[in-house]
């Protein structure tokens, strides 16, 4: 029909059959040979950033303060080793705007064994031996009984006066507290400051909170280490019931594939329709309570999370979270009741083709060691070439200074110009810079090392789906199954994969990189420009960011389709794109039909996992059921490891049917090809399986009549 030829025009000629064609092809040559040598050339020039990053790096940086002259506290095997804490001569110079441009107080620090628990100022301390003694060891080197008060002020070698203070983060702020409505440091509202000013204890707090803005993020960090510690093992144990109940569903979808759809698909519901239910009574809970109706957005952002369980608008937003994910699920539903059916048809298949390719389902833990392995690599990578810079000094000053915040040598300070010019200025620790040409192009080693960890990793995925798409067209080409599948259908494609398509895999998985690393630049530029662009530039913006992220999507379609017609056929990348794209072209009805459902009831599947998980996590660690009040560990912020169980559960999850979703995309494109191949005669034979003929209206010409 001349519609028909415009049609196949248009979309590319249909898969003539073959009698020689029994699968995926084993003779077979190299492809995408330029791309190949072009990854192995950038993975040699990675592993030389890695060593040029740890030859240069230090992280130690990250790890220990750094006092006034850029050595670290505490560092074993160095004079500091015992003075583990940074001691701040005034705190409240920490109280200038400049902190929190440059992360660093206008004030001498220096490293101590302990912080000071007394208040003394250096007056007093002088005029008794015992007190000065202990003041010393606050000061820097070189003070005597001899020097007078005004030569070491003016040296700036000792503070003022000392205030008792405890360690934070390794650093000694001074020890606040509130009595009678007044803030105090150690019991008094006043003090004096060493020039014979009474001050007040609330001058302090605005030293303390400068000092501390980089801190707080620290200190939330140290509380969940600390929760890791304590709960590390509860938290396995769920993992490892996420992974037992993972498994169970896949050996039910084996056996009852039918059944357990509808039964996922309810399943789901009940569990969203519980996190309503809870999600009401909390917010029904607190009426009434003290401080419960403040809006987040007045509360703002809270390093205690828990904070926000204490509103009612938190519970609220859930709420109307999960009621519209119930909803739009309910709809789905009711829109596709006829095509779930044959979704449910090519799940049994798929389940099927597992059961005699049950090493695909272990599969996945090959992925994740790779997984790992590159993310590793990435991170101590990132971590060494961050803490590569070297210490940069700048000059502080409290008074009107033409050197402020210049960079100097604090070895040569005391009889510079800048000295000269301001006696009162000092040459202190700024932060980690330099100016030499590794430094210069740091930056540039940073993006190739996020660059490449995107194709690493894309790279590894890639391979993870060619493998199993081979493995799996193995069996459904078979004509005889299981006896003319082969013996290791898994490690036969994994071969094949690595032997003849590197190339291939590092093409596709280059492309989806250069968009990702684009969406990255993206969200670096509208971090960069906040608060500065307009609104055009603004929704020029989000425009870019939305469609960088439609293209990766499209990207990713493609790519996994192209592998799989790469994995039976040995084609090259471009060849198997464009013959993926055109099959699923042909047959858009069906793909939207049966694929696409395929694997919404697949997502209810890993929902439905991590749902359960996920409300047995927060019942044990939240200590709201009393069967568990003794066992659960008491933590700081027990939303750590809740979290921590629903993000495993699901990769875990995901990671099982990921193995799923890949049969059935590689059955599918079989399945499109068996229409186009075979009629169904006794020449011709459908190779699909007789329930999803039946569902088709297909059947072959040597069975009985119905």
């Amino acid at each position: 029909m001349p519609e028909e030829a415009e049609f196949y025009g248009k979309h590319g000629e249909p898969r003539k059959y073959d009698s020689s064609f029994k699968g995926p092809i084993q003779n077979r040559s190299c492809t995408d040979i330029v791309c190949c040598i072009i990854f192995i050339i950038a993975l040699l020039g990675y592993f030389a950033v890695g060593i040029l990053a740890w030859s240069q790096g230090d992280p130690r940086k990250v790890i220990y303060p750094t006092d006034s002259r850029g050595q670290f506290c505490g560092q074993a095997g160095t004079p500091l080793e015992k003075k583990g804490m940074l001691f701040y001569f005034n705190i409240m110079k920490c109280a200038s705007p400049m902190v929190l441009l440059e992360f660093q107080c206008p004030t001498t620090q220096m490293c101590v064994e302990t912080c000071p628990d007394k208040f003394l100022t250096l007056v007093k301390a002088y005029t008794n031996t015992k007190d000065f003694d202990y003041y010393k060891t606050f000061c820097k080197e070189g003070v005597t009984n001899k020097m007078g008060i005004p030569e070491i002020l003016k040296q700036g070698l000792c503070p003022a006066m000392l205030t008792p203070s405890k360690p934070f983060t390794r650093r000694c702020f001074p020890a606040l507290g509130l009595k009678g409505g007044l803030i105090t440091v150690g019991n008094n509202s006043h003090f004096d400051d060493g020039s014979g000013t009474m001050r007040d204890a609330k001058d302090l707090v605005d030293g303390v909170k400068n000092a501390t803005v980089v801190m707080e993020a620290r200190q939330v960090v140290m509380k969940i280490f600390e929760d890791y510690t304590k709960s590390w093992y509860w938290i396995l144990i769920g993992l490892v019931i996420a992974m037992l109940t993972s498994l169970l569903f896949i050996v039910l979808l084996r056996f009852l594939a039918g059944i357990m759809v509808w039964v996922m698909i309810v399943m789901v519901i009940l569990v969203l329709g519980y996190g309503i239910f809870h999600c009401y009574m909390e917010y029904a809970a607190l009426k009434g309570e003290a401080g419960a109706n403040v809006t987040l957005q007045e509360i703002g952002f809270q390093t205690d999370f828990t904070v926000y369980l204490q509103i009612r608008q938190t519970w609220l937003a859930f709420m109307i979270i999960l009621a519209i994910v119930v909803v739009v699920i309910i709809l789905l539903l009711i829109f596709l009741r006829k095509r779930i059916l044959i979704a449910i048809a090519l799940i049994k298949e798929a389940s099927r083709t597992i059961g005699h390719v049950m090493c695909s389902l272990f599969y996945p833990l090959f992925t994740f060691l790779l997984l790992a392995i590159v993310i590793a690599y990435w991170g101590v990578t990132a971590v060494f070439l961050s803490t590569s810079n070297q210490p940069i000094y700048k000059v502080f000053n409290e008074t009107i200074c033409d050197h402020s915040r210049k960079t100097c040598e604090p070895a040569n300070y005391s009889i510079s110009m800048e000295k000269t010019q301001c006696p009162e200025s000092e040459c202190l620790f700024a932060f980690y810079g330099g100016e030499t040409a590794y430094h210069k192009y740091l930056i540039g080693l940073q993006f190739y090392n996020v660059f490449l960890f995107f194709w690493c990793a894309n790279f590894v995925t890639a391979l993870g789906q060619m493998t199993l798409a081979g493995a799996f067209a193995s069996h459904y080409w078979a004509f005889n199954k299981p006896d003319d599948v082969p013996a290791f259908p898994v490690f036969s494609s994994l071969g094949r994969s690595l032997r003849y398509h590197t190339g291939t895999l590092a093409f596709g998985s280059l492309i989806l990189s250069i968009v990702q690393i684009i969406r990255v630049l993206l969200e670096y530029l509208d971090h960069k420009l906040k608060g500065a662009h307009n609104k055009c530039t603004k929704f020029l913006l989000c425009c870019l960011k939305c469609c960088f992220w439609c293209l990766e999507k499209f990207v990713k379609f493609i790519n996994r389709n192209a592998y799989i017609m790469t994995a039976i056929y040995g084609n090259n990348f471009c060849t198997s794109a464009k013959n993926a794209f055109f099959l699923l072209m042909r047959n858009m009805i069906r793909v939207a039909v049966l694929d696409k459902v395929t694997d919404f009831l697949l997502f209810l599947g890993k929902l439905l996992i991590v749902g359960l998980v996920g409300i047995f996590a927060f019942f044990f660690f939240s200590g709201r059921v009393k069967a568990f009040e003794d066992t659960a560990p008491h933590l700081h912020y027990y939303w750590v490891p809740i979290l921590t169980v629903v993000v495993g559960s699901y990769l875990i999850a995901h990671g099982f049917f990921s193995v799923y979703a890949m049969c059935v995309d590689t059955l599918f494109l079989c399945f499109l090809e068996d229409l186009e191949r075979n009629d169904g005669s006794a020449e011709r034979p459908y190779l699909m399986p007789e329930n999803l003929r039946k569902i088709l209206n297909k059947k072959n010409k040597t069975e009985p009549a119905e």
